[in-house]
């Protein structure tokens, strides 16, 4: 489907940006997809980046925000996994033609998107995801969104595009902080200390908001029931995992005196069940146990 400025359907924030692009849309735009936040950051996130996003796009989801980011490695797709998870919709934003799904790992991810959401391009079917797309592409996320939290982020990121772009549209910039001596959190440092709002959780995001918009904010119930107790193998290997110490597998069945035959299949196990998470490099950490608030 392609939509136009103008006519019926298209994204309401985006419309009144300058010089609005025609996009290309697979899914739906609703019109309550104007109460959307972006979570965005870096493709190169450490386990902390992964859980923050995930967790922030998860808690605004549940209550009705629609979560917009670039279906890029590492942050983005965290942010995209979160607003799922909590059966909230979620809008992608693709740097390339729809049909051309970037990074290629993600196809799954983008035709759950697809059902639960938005994926939208301003790029015709076809197009590469080239490098001048993607400044394109990030403009197009900071005129769909009310405001941009970034949550890590180089010196020289594209996030902070982003940022800049959504700070000349009047959209509101947020920045999650991260260790003093970590890389992956400078991007975001330099944004705090440049004005951007500190983001401990998403209630520091939505207090923001005009309160017509914040007047909007629903509350659905967030898929994180208790889950049952567990012994044993997977008792062994929770008690070595934390979210933010990456352990290879081998070190798992090592340290925990896993059979090598069976430890696989437990941790995907675990990983359905949102305790653990793999990452790059057959790594693996613990997630973070959500709090739930009244």
């Amino acid at each position: 489907m392609l939509l136009t400025p103008g006519e019926p359907g298209y994204p309401t924030l985006l419309g009144v940006t300058p010089s609005p692009p025609p996009l290309h849309v697979r899914g739906a735009v609703l019109e309550d997809d104007a109460l959307a936040i972006a979570v965005i950051g870096s493709r190169r996130a450490t386990p902390y980046g992964v859980e923050v996003a995930e967790r922030l796009a998860s808690d605004l989801a549940a209550r009705g925000v629609t979560i917009v980011s670039g279906l890029a490695r590492g942050i983005d797709t965290a942010a995209h996994r979160g607003a799922l998870a909590a059966g909230g919709r979620t809008i992608a934003v693709f740097g390339s033609g729809l049909d051309v799904v970037y990074p290629p790992e993600n196809r799954g991810l983008a035709d759950d998107i697809e059902r639960q959401g938005a994926l939208v391009s301003q790029f015709s079917p076809g197009s590469r995801p080239l490098a001048w797309h993607f400044p394109e592409r990030n403009r197009l996320i900071a005129g769909l969104a009310l405001g941009v939290v970034v949550v890590e982020a180089a010196e020289r990121s594209g996030a902070l595009i982003t940022a800049r772009l959504a700070g000349d549209l009047g959209r509101e910039v947020f920045a999650v902080p991260g260790r003093i001596t970590s890389d992956a959190s400078r991007g975001a440092h330099a944004l705090i200390q440049d004005g951007a709002k500190l983001v401990r959780d998403w209630t520091d995001i939505v207090q923001e908001l005009p309160e017509v918009w914040r007047r909007s904010l629903g509350e659905r119930p967030v898929r994180d029931a208790a889950q049952p107790s567990v012994d044993g193998d997977a008792a062994r290997v929770l008690a070595l995992l934390r979210p933010d110490e990456p352990l290879h597998i081998e070190q798992l069945i090592a340290q925990g005196g896993l059979d090598p035959g069976r430890a696989g299949a437990m941790l995907v196990s675990l990983e359905i069940e949102g305790r653990v998470r793999q990452i790059e490099g057959q790594r693996w950490v613990a997630t973070v146990p959500r709090v739930r608030r009244a």
